[in-house]
């Protein structure tokens, strides 16, 4: 995320080093050894609705006809390439850079990421419909310093049997009537993505969710002109010239008794609690876009079972935390790691461990808990800045994961 944030940058070690409280040279105070606390849990609840577009859903579905995800790929037309050899971060294991044409694009910023490992876990070496995927949310502005227009996902092929190639999908609301079914842009931040199942949870900051279905990926006509967006006048569906876009099904909705709405920065997927995680970005103070407060991060368990919620769900865990300027979270069996671009650091925390803080990279982004059933698990990020769009995994040991 792209923040306007006044708080001073610390002094970092160099890549990797352990700094457990306080910085090397600086003093041992509880400060720097704060940790995360405990909130009421049953302050905070979700409400879901799969079915909000269902009869819109239908009609386009009717109308343009789908493309599995194996299809989508089968068509990727855009080139990944090598993480240049000057990128640097402890425990690197492997990674990525996009092609150049999206990775000096000021007016779309990567935000959010996930993988078919979410989706289906280690089985199968974690392919979805055939394909070991990174999937990435982004965010379209108007301009280089404009609003935000509209949002996307990139799908990535992540395996030896497959091009190195990715494709992009476009995020819509679906709009009109079932006998002339329309969609629109969707202009959110996307901060945060988690993939469970076939279906896509996307951070609508400040609301809770927005929910998409993989399977109902619908084909567009790629003719038109760029700014053309659903159904024209004479029937054709245009989407900015993509090829594919992606219908919302449905919304979680937060609320929380708290004055303080949830702000809803970054998700991610906790498949051994089979929940997802969120967190806030907020600033300790100077900041006119997001609060002055500390920021917490929210735990929310999925239906038993299934990998949708409940009409309503309970918090299962709420935490009040003591960093900021949070644009990732992570949570597995335990262990929680949050990313803080305007720090450059990843904390590390369990309830029993205490708290743990490592250098981290400029400009990071969200992260994604990589389970591996051969290789040590990984945690994926990565970073938004303009001509350094790096997505890395980094060996998750590395920072304080056991």
């Amino acid at each position: 995320m792209i923040r306007h944030v006044r708080t001073a940058a610390r002094t970092l070690l160099a890549a990797g080093l352990l700094v457990t409280g306080a910085l090397v040279g600086a003093p041992s105070t509880s400060a720097a050894a704060a940790a995360p606390t405990t909130l009421p849990a049953s302050d905070y609840t979700l409400t879901a609705d799969y079915h909000q577009f269902d009869a819109l859903d239908s009609a386009l579905v009717s109308t343009l006809g789908t493309s599995a995800v194996h299809t989508v790929m089968e068509h990727a037309n855009h080139d990944r390439q090598a993480l240049p050899s000057s990128f640097s971060v402890a425990g690197l294991s492997t990674g990525f850079r996009f092609d150049d044409g999206d990775n000096s694009d000021c007016q779309s910023v990567p935000q959010g990421i996930t993988t078919s490992r979410d989706a289906v876990g280690t089985a199968d070496s974690g392919n979805y419909d055939g394909h070991q995927l990174v999937l990435v949310s982004w965010y379209t502005k108007d301009g280089c310093d404009g609003a935000q227009q509209r949002s996307r996902i990139t799908l990535v092929d992540w395996d030896a049997t497959y091009p190195n190639a990715y494709r992009k999908v476009l995020l819509v609301e679906p709009t009109g009537t079932t006998a002339a079914p329309d969609f629109k842009d969707i202009p959110i931040h996307a901060g945060g993505v988690s993939w469970y199942g076939d279906y896509l949870y996307v951070a609508d900051t400040g609301r809770g969710m927005r929910v998409f279905d993989l399977r109902k990926i619908l084909n567009t006509s790629t003719g038109g002109t760029s700014d053309q967006i659903g159904r024209q006048s004479d029937g054709a569906y245009y989407a900015h010239n993509y090829a594919y876009v992606l219908p919302q099904v449905g919304t979680v909705t937060a609320r929380t008794t708290s004055t303080d709405k949830l702000v809803w920065s970054s998700v991610s997927l906790d498949r051994v609690s089979k929940s997802i995680v969120m967190a806030e970005y907020t600033c300790q103070s100077g900041c006119t876009d997001y609060p002055n407060r500390p920021p917490r991060a929210v735990r929310f368990p999925f239906a038993s079972g299934a990998t949708t919620f409940a009409a309503t769900t309970t918090a299962g865990q709420a935490l009040q935390l003591p960093w900021y300027n949070l644009n990732g979270v992570a949570s597995h069996n335990g262990r929680w790691w949050f990313n803080s671009s305007g720090q450059k650091k990843l904390y590390y925390w369990t309830p029993t461990a205490g708290p743990a803080t490592f250098a981290w990279v400029s400009g990071g982004e969200s992260i994604s808990y990589w389970e591996d059933a051969t290789g040590p698990d990984l945690l994926w990020s990565l970073q938004e800045t303009t001509g350094g769009r790096n997505v890395f995994a980094v060996t998750q040991s590395t920072y304080g994961g056991g």
